[in-house]
C-alpha cells in the first residue's frame, strides 16, 4: 500500500497532520489518544509498518 492512500484515509477520517521529522509525517487526532506516524514518501509501506498504522489508527487489520 502507498503512504499516499494511508494519509488520505486517515485525513478523511478527521486525523490532523501535526509535523514530522525528514520523511515522515505524524498525524493526531482530536478525538482519539496516541498519535500515528506515516513514513512518506513510500510506495511500498512494509507489511509490518503498516500493520502498526492499522493498530494505531484503531483499524482492523485485513
Amino acid at each position: 500500500m502507498k503512504s499516499a492512500d494511508v494519509i488520505k484515509r486517515l485525513k478523511a477520517e478527521g486525523w490532523q497532520h501535526v509535523g514530522g521529522k525528514g520523511d515522515h509525517m505524524k498525524f493526531k487526532h482530536p478525538a482519539r489518544s496516541g498519535h500515528v506516524v506515516v513514513p512518506h514518501p513510500r510506495k511500498d509501506i512494509a507489511t509490518g509498518t503498516l500493520r502498526n498504522i492499522y493498530r494505531q489508527a484503531g483499524w482492523a487489520w485485513r
